[in-house]
């Protein structure tokens, strides 16, 4: 049986660990690294410097796994327990459904020019395993289409703009991709009382962008169930599909791509770990823009309504809070922590409140 005796010596001295092993030859060779040489007694030494950065790094990854893991859509349990009903119970007390509070909504907006934000995927359409496949029903288009005749639409999305418009296939809206970094309105036939709108904050990071796309197409193309979407200014590695114990590998291997690029951050979405240039913009940035375009940033007649599910949709929740106007809502099933003042369940419920937003709002407005 092999002996192991491992010193760790006074940090004070500065000195290194030293891992002392009594191996054989056959034994060190395969396995210590070559930057790490074994001294003529088998001794070898690992720098403190060096301990604490591989823990650092693994602290780091676990937390990013715990975050992906809270932040994926639960399923649906057998039971509930007394807790969790309380929990939700709560919940829904802050976070009322807007279609319960809808009266309340119309009364409030009285008076006021509405307008909308919304969210692509889990608002629109559902979440799917396939993420070019996340086609929205011809009833939520229809939706979106009519309320979008009588109020300033605009459908804000991490997803590419051009991808998006090819889903949505509505010409009278404002898109607004790469979490806003990419900004367009309708052309100024198409509507009397909008402006075509073209913003790219981040357009020095085009060839960057694309660089790392390519990098961590070849990085994750091992790690079954992951997809790397190329969304023009940010990038979207989805692990919707991927299986859990490959989580931490694939958030390594992201992370050491993005190690080269200082300019670029790591965010995390729902199923889904985001890359975006530095810049200070998301898509409350990208909503206090559309608010400026269409001569509202400084109105107290305005109601910006903005409806999504994902923590990148919390920026926008922020501001509407900032600004003490606007409503924020949340589509989700299950209790989280947000900024939004209402709640919805499900994409189907959103489209039953934009149908009811046009049915009901514009008639207060004439």
């Amino acid at each position: 049986m092999t002996n192991q005796n491992v010193v760790v010596p006074d940090s004070r001295k500065g000195i290194g660990i030293t891992i002392a092993m009594a191996l054989s030859k056959s034994l060190l060779s395969p396995f210590v690294p070559k930057l790490l040489p074994a001294a003529p007694d088998g001794c070898f030494t690992i720098s403190r410097k060096m301990f604490s950065k591989k823990t650092e790094t693994e602290g780091k990854t676990h937390s990013w796994v715990d975050s992906m893991r809270d932040s994926s859509p639960t399923r649906a349990k057998p039971t509930t327990s007394l807790s969790e009903t309380q929990e939700k119970n709560t919940w829904i007390v802050n976070h009322p459904s807007a279609l319960n509070m809808f009266e309340q909504i119309v009364n409030g907006s009285k008076g006021k020019q509405i307008v909308m934000f919304l969210d692509y995927d889990g608002t629109l359409s559902p979440i799917v395993e396939d993420p070019d496949r996340a086609f929205m029903t011809n009833e939520m288009r229809e939706a979106v289409r009519d309320v979008g005749r009588y109020f300033p639409t605009a459908i804000v999305t991490g997803r590419c703009r051009d991808k998006v418009y090819s889903f949505v296939r509505l010409a009278g809206l404002y898109y607004a991709g790469s979490h806003g970094m990419d900004i367009k309105g309708p052309s100024k036939n198409s509507c009397r009382n909008k402006r075509n709108v073209l913003f790219q904050p981040a357009s020095e990071f085009l060839r960057m962008i694309d660089e790392v796309y390519n990098v961590l197409l070849e990085r994750t193309k091992c790690i079954p169930g992951a997809k790397v979407e190329d969304n023009k200014f940010c990038i979207s590695v989805h692990f919707r599909c991927v299986e859990e114990k490959m989580w931490a590998t694939l958030v390594e291997r992201v992370r050491s791509v993005l190690n080269g690029y200082p300019k670029l951050r790591l965010t995390q979405g729902r199923k889904v770990l985001e890359i975006r240039p530095t810049i200070k913009w998301d898509k409350g940035k990208a909503l206090e823009f559309l608010l400026e375009s269409l001569g509202y940033a400084n109105s107290t007649d305005v109601l910006p309504v903005y409806i999504g599910d994902d923590r990148t949709d919390e920026d926008a929740f922020k501001v509407l809070r900032s600004r003490g106007q606007g409503l924020g809502i949340l589509v989700s099933k299950v209790p989280k922590e947000t900024n939004a003042s209402y709640s919805l369940q499900e994409p189907t419920e959103a489209s039953t409140l934009i149908l009811l937003a046009k049915g009901f709002l514009f008639s207060f407005r004439c």
